[in-house]
């Protein structure tokens, strides 16, 4: 019987092919959505922490549904993270008519922090002082946000934790201040400007 080649398409409905990360080349190395991340489910069930920069190789959507087993009374529950994310996707679909794998990619290229600050410290005297963000960090950071924000809009609202993710990665891939990820890059890069 012959082989029948597939695609790989996320939850077999969305194709990595026409993905591009080219908006900003340093993070390519770092927004894993090429070879081995295209997968059809998020869930690679490896030990990405084994080595420093490995996780930089799971696949983006793996990243963001692990981002989002935060809080005590989820953590750990792949399952139900996989299921926000995957109707996220759909909403997003139906809203943009774009592939929504492009819309996270862009979400989390525009809401990762350029600078920040740290604190430098000498005999007593601590000052903050403005330094450039690692591409690594930006994502890590990015994700991050992205997966508060959307954590927050849905406490104590009738609106989905979907509905909220997929409103927060539209509106930051769009770059627009209603996003909660684009407002605390605003801020923490207004920090660091005031700090160099």
């Amino acid at each position: 019987m012959a082989e029948v080649a597939t695609e790989v398409k996320l939850f077999n409905k969305w194709s990595y092919d026409d993905i591009s990360v080219a908006a900003d080349i340093s993070l390519e190395d770092y927004i894993a959505v090429k070879g081995k991340a295209a997968t059809f489910l998020p869930h690679t069930a490896q030990r990405y922490q084994k080595k420093r920069f490995r996780k930089a190789q799971c696949p983006i959507t793996e990243r963001l549904v692990n981002a989002l087993m935060r809080k005590g009374r989820n953590s750990g529950k792949k399952l139900k993270a996989t299921r926000i994310v995957k109707h996220t996707l759909e909403i997003i679909h139906l809203l943009t008519d774009k592939n929504p794998l492009q819309v996270v990619v862009e979400a989390v290229i525009k809401s990762g922090p350029r600078e920040d600050s740290t604190r430098v410290g000498s005999a007593g005297v601590v000052r903050r002082q403005g330094v450039d963000v690692s591409p690594f960090r930006r994502v890590n950071q990015a994700l991050y946000l992205i997966a508060t924000g959307a954590r927050e809009a849905s406490f104590r609202n009738v609106k989905t934790i979907a509905e909220c993710l997929a409103d927060e990665l539209i509106n930051a891939s769009k770059g627009s201040s209603n996003s909660y990820a684009i407002k605390k890059k605003d801020e923490i890069e207004r920090v660091a400007k005031a700090n160099r």
